[in-house]
C-alpha cells in the first residue's frame, strides 16, 4: 500500500514558514489518499518557489519554463491520458507570464489538475507585486504602492465556464487536501488557487490576515458536501461568480463552481477516446492511404 514515504524527496529549501511546507504535505496526503504510486503521478512546474514543489516529491516530474507548467502537461495527459498530471505554478508564473496558457487550458478542458501556490508575491525574484498583489501594496519595485487592480482568477475561470473552480488555504490543511483529492478526481481541467504566507516578502497578506477572512463554503449540493460553514450551491454559475467577487473582509475557500456536464478534450479526440496514445499501434497503410499521401506530396512541388 502507497505511504507518505513512498514521496518523499528532495530536501526543501523554502523560507521558514512559508505557506509552501504545508502545501507540499497537502498534495503528498492527498495523492496517497486516493492510493496513487508514485509512478502513476506526474508533476509538471513551472519556475519560481512553486516550481521547486516537483523536487521534493518522488514521483514522475517535468520543470518547464516560467509560465509554461500548462502546455507540456496538457501534452502529456493527452499522450497518456492513463496518468493523474497535476501542474503547480505561482500565482506571478500562472497568471501573469503564463496567463495565455492558463485560458486556453480552461478552453480546452483536458483533464488535468491546476494547483497554483498564490501568496500574492514573486518570491524567488525577491518580491516584487505580483499580477494578485492587492492595490496599495508597497514593494522595492513598486515603493509608492501597486495601482493596478489585482488578478482574478476565481471570477475569471466562472467565466470561462471552467469545468471545477476550488480556493483553499494552507491554513487549513485538512480542507486543502479534500479540495486537491476532488480536483484529481473531478473529469476535465480542474484549478486550485492555495491562499499561502510569504513571511519574506509579503508582510500584508500574512498568515493571520488570511485566518482572519478565509470561511468555508458548505455545499447543498455535490457528492462531498463540506461539513460547515456557509450553505452554497456550486453548480449555479450566476451564484459562484458573485462569490468569485469576494475579496477583503471576507474571503470564500472551497469549491467555487463546477460544471461536470462539459466534455473533456480527450473525450473530443476520435485517436485517444478509446485508449491512451502511448498504448496505439499504428496499422499499415492502405493502398487509398498511400494514393492520398502521394498526391498531397504533389501539391507541394
Amino acid at each position: 500500500m502507497v505511504t507518505l514515504k513512498d514521496y518523499e524527496g528532495g530536501k526543501t529549501a523554502w523560507c521558514p514558514g512559508c505557506g509552501n511546507f504545508m502545501l507540499l504535505r497537502a498534495v503528498q496526503e492527498a495523492v496517497v489518499g486516493l492510493r496513487k504510486e508514485p509512478h502513476e503521478v506526474l508533476l509538471v512546474s513551472g519556475i519560481g518557489q512553486a516550481g521547486k514543489l516537483p523536487h521534493y516529491m518522488r514521483c514522475n516530474t517535468f520543470n518547464s519554463l516560467h509560465g509554461r507548467s500548462l502546455p507540456p502537461a496538457t501534452g502529456a495527459k493527452l499522450a497518456n491520458h492513463e496518468l493523474t498530471v497535476v501542474a503547480v505554478a505561482g500565482d506571478g508564473d500562472c497568471y501573469g507570464e503564463g496567463g495565455n496558457h492558463f485560458l486556453h487550458a480552461i478552453r480546452r478542458n483536458v483533464d488535468i489538475t491546476l494547483i497554483v501556490h498564490d501568496n500574492q508575491v514573486y518570491g524567488l525574484t525577491k518580491g516584487q507585486a505580483s499580477p494578485t498583489s492587492d492595490t496599495g501594496f508597497t514593494t522595492k519595485v513598486q515603493p509608492e504602492g501597486v495601482i493596478l487592480a489585482p488578478f482574478n482568477p476565481m471570477a475569471l475561470a466562472v467565466a470561462m465556464d471552467a469545468s471545477f473552480v476550488a480556493r483553499g488555504f494552507t491554513g487549513e490543511k485538512e480542507h486543502l487536501v479534500g479540495l486537491i483529492k476532488r480536483a484529481v478526481l473531478h473529469k476535465g481541467f480542474a484549478l486550485v488557487d492555495v491562499l499561502q504566507p510569504c513571511p519574506s516578502f509579503n508582510k500584508l497578506n500574512t498568515f493571520t490576515w488570511y485566518k482572519e477572512r478565509v470561511y468555508k463554503l458548505e455545499e447543498v449540493a455535490g457528492p462531498h458536501p463540506v461539513t460547515s460553514g456557509e450553505h452554497y450551491d456550486p453548480t449555479d454559475r450566476v451564484a459562484a461568480f458573485q462569490k468569485a467577487l469576494e475579496w477583503g473582509s471576507k474571503i470564500p475557500i472551497g469549491v467555487i463552481y463546477t460544471n461536470p456536464k462539459r466534455l473533456t478534450m480527450e473525450e473530443q479526440i476520435h485517436a485517444i477516446k478509446e485508449k491512451p496514445l502511448v498504448k496505439s499501434v499504428p496499422s499499415a497503410p492502405s493502398a487509398s492511404d498511400a494514393a492520398r499521401f502521394n498526391k498531397l506530396l504533389e501539391e507541394f512541388v
